[in-house]
């Protein structure tokens, strides 16, 4: 079985370059952040309170949730509902960052995340794969940048999908996203002494698809 992690804070480019590997290797691509911005958008449609841990708990205890794939695309869909066009923008980014918080929600949502890996040959991408989603992938990597790059390429991927936003909230959204993640109680977001770290901020796209893939190559070529 090959499982490819790739940890990383927001805004690292994590999702896209997850999608690319995905398809050279012919793996499925697995978007563990959106699970959670699926569990955090039924919340708020419930309307529960992000901070409600109580009524939480009893949602996810009876959690409904698929992941499928339309083409190359991943849906999610939670109580037979696709959610996968809700899932976007920076407040439901934090309202997912708030509710994996819950011990409930993600031992719940990683119990599904460890199911699909365990069928297939995928690449996962989020905050915790290498250090608690799949502690022993294939091959782990942290793809990070700096602050204000990160948050520069987000802020051109929501003017590019026509979301209006000014790029002082973006950046303030990313460093509430890096002390979130990186405090969090339960997996917090941390580099593994096993993973590979790829810093983004002076690469391009196509460096880093490289750059990752070369490695990949490496460790499948010794098994």
């Amino acid at each position: 079985m090959l499982n490819i992690a790739i940890d990383g804070p927001a805004g690292a480019g994590k999702s896209t370059i997850a999608k690319l590997i995905a398809k050279k290797y012919a793996i499925a691509y697995l978007d563990t952040g959106a699970m959670y911005r699926a569990l955090a958008y039924h919340v708020i449609q419930m309307n529960i309170k992000i901070d409600d841990h109580e009524k939480i708990n009893t949602i996810v205890a009876k959690l409904d949730m698929d992941v499928s794939y339309v083409g190359e695309e991943q849906h999610v869909f939670v109580c037979n509902q696709d959610v996968t066009q809700h899932l976007r923008g920076y407040e439901m980014g934090l309202a997912a960052s708030d509710v994996s918080k819950i011990p409930s929600v993600r031992l719940r949502l990683v119990d599904l995340q460890r199911e699909i890996a365990a069928r297939r040959d995928c690449v996962l991408d989020g905050r915790d794969i290498g250090s608690f989603v799949l502690p022993n992938a294939t091959i782990k990597f942290f793809l990070t940048a700096d602050i204000k790059e990160r948050a520069r390429r987000r802020f051109v991927e929501f003017k590019e999908k026509g979301i209006d936003t000014a790029f002082e909230t973006v950046l303030k959204d990313i460093e509430a996203r890096d002390a979130q993640d990186s405090s969090r109680a339960l997996a917090p977001l941390k580099i593994v002494s096993d993973a590979i770290i790829v810093d983004s901020t002076q690469m391009t796209l196509e460096d880093v698809f490289k750059t990752m893939s070369k490695r990949i190559d490496e460790v499948i070529n010794r098994r």
